[in-house]
C-alpha cells in the first residue's frame, strides 16, 4: 500500500483513579495515536510512550521527534507491502521501539481494512475471547490495597497483579494473600530491587505467587538468573525483554521462567509474535502486559493474546478499568469468566471517536508525502 500520509495526534486523558508504580504516580496518561491514510484507507496505532521516563526512556517528546524527523520520511510516498517491509525499512534507526510499534500497529490495522481481516486472523490467533487479570497499582496501606483488591474480585476480575516497592513489598503481599488465600496473585516490581536488597522479597516464596515480575534493572540478565536459581516461585522478565535477541538470551541464561510480552517494548507485533513462537517451541508461558492503553492499543493486545502460546491472564483490562471516557466508540467489558471479547472487525475491529479524539488532543501534526 502506498502511504499518503501520516497525522500524529498527542493526547492527555485523565484516568479513572491514579495509578502509582515504583517508578512514579500517573494521573493523566499521556500517549501519542499515530493514523496512517492509505488508498482511501486510515489506520490507527497507539505509541505507548509516557510524559516521563520511568519506564523507559521513550517519552511523547522523544517518540513525536523520532516518528516526525526519521521514521515517516521513510515511509511517506513509499510502497509497504507488510509488517517485516516495514521493520526493514526502519531498522537503521536505533532503538526507539515504542514509536516504531506505534506506526506497525497502524499498518496491522491498514492492512486488515483492504484484505478485509481482523487483526487476530491475520496474526494467527485462535481465541474469540481471552482470559485477563487486573493490575492494582500501590495504594496506601495495606488495608486499603486489601479494600481495592476486593472490589476487583467482585466486578469479575479472576486475577490480580499488585505492584511493590522496597517497603512496600512482603508486608502488602501478605495482607492481600490472607484475606484472599485462593486467588490467582502476582506482584511486579519495575526493577525496583539489586540483588542484594533482593533477599528481603524471600518471604514471598512461600505464598503461592503465579510470579514476582521484573525484580532487578533492565539491563541485569545474569543477576536476573541469580536470583532465579534462588527462588521457588517463577520469576518474570518485562522491561529485560526489549527484542527476540534479548528473549533468546534470557531463556538460555535461565534468567526467567516465565515472560511478559509489550509489542511496544519490543517494536511492534510481528516482534511479539516471533517471541511468543520462541517461547511456545521451549515450553514457556507468556502473557500480554498491560501499558494503560486506549481502545486502540488495547483492541491490538487482545488480538495478540489470542495466540495459543498465552496461556496466562494478561493486563487488558475493560475499558472502565481506566478511563470514564475513550478515544474509540467500542467499549471492552469484562465478560464472566474474566475474558474479555477480541475484536472481530477489519483491522483492530475499532473506530475511533472523533469528538473524544479532538477533547484530548494537546497537539496535532498532519506529514503528507512529497
Amino acid at each position: 500500500m502506498k502511504l499518503d500520509s501520516i497525522t500524529l495526534h498527542h493526547l492527555s486523558m485523565p484516568l479513572v483513579a491514579p495509578f502509582e508504580t515504583s517508578f512514579g504516580r500517573t494521573t493523566d496518561r499521556a500517549c501519542i495515536l499515530v493514523s496512517i491514510q492509505s488508498e482511501g484507507l486510515t489506520g490507527w496505532g497507539e505509541c505507548v510512550v509516557d510524559r516521563d521516563p520511568g519506564y523507559s526512556y521513550e517519552t511523547t517528546g522523544t517518540a513525536w521527534h523520532i516518528l516526525k524527523d526519521f521514521i515517516a520520511p521513510n515511509l511517506l510516498g513509499q510502497y509497504v507491502t507488510d509488517a517485516i517491509d516495514f521493520q526493514s525499512r526502519v531498522e537503521r534507526i536505533r532503538g526507539h521501539n515504542l514509536a516504531k510499534a506505534g506506526v506497525e500497529m497502524a499498518l496491522w490495522d491498514l492492512f486488515g481494512k483492504r484484505l478485509g481481516k481482523s487483526l487476530r486472523e491475520m496474526l494467527g490467533g485462535l481465541r474469540a475471547r481471552v482470559e485477563v487479570g487486573v493490575s492494582v497499582g500501590l495504594q496506601t496501606s495495606p488495608e486499603v490495597l486489601v479494600e481495592r483488591v476486593e472490589e476487583y474480585l467482585a466486578a469479575g476480575y479472576g486475577r490480580i497483579k499488585i505492584k511493590i516497592k522496597p517497603g512496600r513489598d512482603v508486608g502488602d503481599t501478605e495482607a492481600v494473600r490472607r484475606a484472599f488465600p485462593y486467588i490467582p496473585l502476582q506482584v511486579d516490581a519495575n526493577s525496583a530491587y539489586t540483588l542484594e536488597t533482593c533477599q528481603v522479597l524471600r518471604p514471598l516464596d512461600r505464598m503461592k505467587l503465579l510470579l514476582i515480575e521484573q525484580p532487578l534493572n533492565e539491563d541485569d540478565l545474569w543477576n536476573h538468573s541469580r536470583l532465579q536459581k534462588q527462588f521457588h516461585t517463577p520469576i518474570c522478565l518485562d522491561e529485560s525483554i526489549v527484542s527476540l535477541l534479548h528473549a533468546r538470551s534470557a531463556l538460555e541464561m535461565e534468567a526467567c521462567k516465565i515472560i511478559n510480552i509489550k509489542p511496544g517494548r519490543v517494536g511492534g507485533l510481528s516482534q511479539a509474535v516471533a517471541i511468543h513462537d520462541l517461547c511456545r517451541a521451549q515450553g514457556v508461558p507468556v502473557w500480554c502486559g498491560g501499558m494503560l492503553e486506549t481502545g486502540v492499543g488495547r483492541a491490538s493486545n487482545l488480538a495478540l493474546a489470542s495466540l495459543p502460546g498465552f496461556s496466562l491472564p494478561g493486563d487488558i483490562s475493560a475499558s472502565d478499568r481506566y478511563y470514564t471516557e475513550d478515544i474509540t466508540h467500542e467499549r471492552f467489558k469484562l465478560d464472566p469468566g474474566s475474558t474479555i471479547d477480541v475484536p472481530s472487525g477489519p483491522g483492530l475491529g475499532v473506530t475511533v471517536d472523533a469528538v473524544a479524539l479532538k477533547k484530548f488532543s494537546l497537539a496535532e501534526l498532519r506529514l503528507r508525502a512529497k
